[in-house]
């Protein structure tokens, strides 16, 4: 997302992160990753659960329960335009992209 943001914004996009991480990690995270948007505490998971994006999952041939790597594309009214699950940082950006020109 961080590679995609100034595309998004010309699009009217703004884009934010989330997850269960302290803010403190969390702005150690972006620091290392020079991310430069919103990135927001989902502490208790309330948000995550809400959208689907925490649940059971393999990691390392175990069954865990987890963040399951999601992207939402959301408008302006809060209704979720275009949804991906167990996506890549990698296919984040080019999907929203795509999915804004469709």
């Amino acid at each position: 997302m961080r590679d995609a943001q100034a595309s998004l914004a010309n699009k009217g996009v703004a884009v934010a992160g989330i997850s269960p991480d302290a803010p403190a990690t969390q702005e150690k995270f972006d620091e290392q990753y020079q991310l430069h948007f919103p990135l927001l505490s989902d502490g208790e998971r309330s948000v995550a659960k809400a959208y689907g994006a925490w649940g059971e999952k393999m990691m390392y041939g175990k069954k865990m329960e987890g963040i399951i790597r999601s992207s939402f594309l959301i408008d302006e009214q809060g209704k979720i335009i275009q949804s991906w699950y167990k996506i890549s940082p990698k296919d984040t950006g080019p999907k929203a992209l795509a999915a804004l020109t469709e």
